[in-house]
Parts: structure tokens; sequence; C-alpha cells
């Protein structure tokens, strides 16, 4: 077995229009309806897929909760400008710009929480 990659993830909402808003407006992900009527947002190769209600679609987490999410996100570019972006889109941001450490190395991070509390932490990987 040779696990290479994240394909999508599962984000239980509890207002999906307000979850739409926060990843494709303030995100900029790419919105998309797959034909079984699910709604997800698509960044590079990969997507989140938004269940309404807790396990809207099955199979599904055993004990799926709305924000109990921890996800973080790569960027380019500077993040001192990422974050001023998301400020002005009103988001709050609840911690950063602090160092952490990712997949592959060191990072610059900041962290806020969608509309249900889960917490989305943007990195960026120093040049």
């Amino acid at each position: 077995m040779n696990i290479s990659g994240i394909d999508h993830i599962v984000v239980t909402a509890s207002d999906l229009e307000k979850t739409l808003h926060f990843y494709v407006d303030i995100l900029g992900m790419t919105p998309h309806v797959a034909a079984n009527g699910q709604h997800t947002a698509r960044f590079g190769n990969q997507q989140i897929n938004f269940h309404n209600g807790p396990a809207e679609f099955k199979p599904a987490a055993k004990n799926p909760a709305y924000g109990s999410t921890d996800i973080c996100f790569v960027s380019t570019g500077d993040l001192e400008a990422t974050k001023k972006e998301l400020e002005e889109k009103g988001v709050e941001i609840e911690l950063g710009i602090v160092k952490r450490n990712g997949a592959k190395g060191d990072i610059n991070s900041i962290y806020m929480r969608d509309p249900d509390g889960n917490l989305v932490e943007i990195c960026v990987y120093p040049e």
C-alpha cells in the first residue's frame, strides 16, 4: 500500500449557506455540487465535502459533530497580506502569525474559526 495524499475531508455544517460562504467567498475555494446533491468546495487537487447535518451521506463518521474539525490549508505568498485580507473580510484571527511545524517542516500560520467553530489554520512554508 502507498498512501500518497488526501482527496477530501468531510465537514459537518449546521448552516450550509454560512459554511459555504466562509470556504468559498472568504477562503476562495471553488464551489461544486455533486450529482448526489452534495455540496463541496475544491482547492488544488483536494476538496471538502459538506454534510448539512450529522451523517447526511452514508457511510459517515461514527460520531460526527459540529465544530470538531481542525484543518490546516497550505497557502503561498505573503501571510501578512493573507491575514490582512481575512480581517478586511470580517474574519476574526484567533492566533497568528506564529511559527509551527508542518508536514514538510517549518511553517508560519494563522488560525481562525469557521461558522461552526472548526479550527482553520492557513500556513505558508518559508522560501
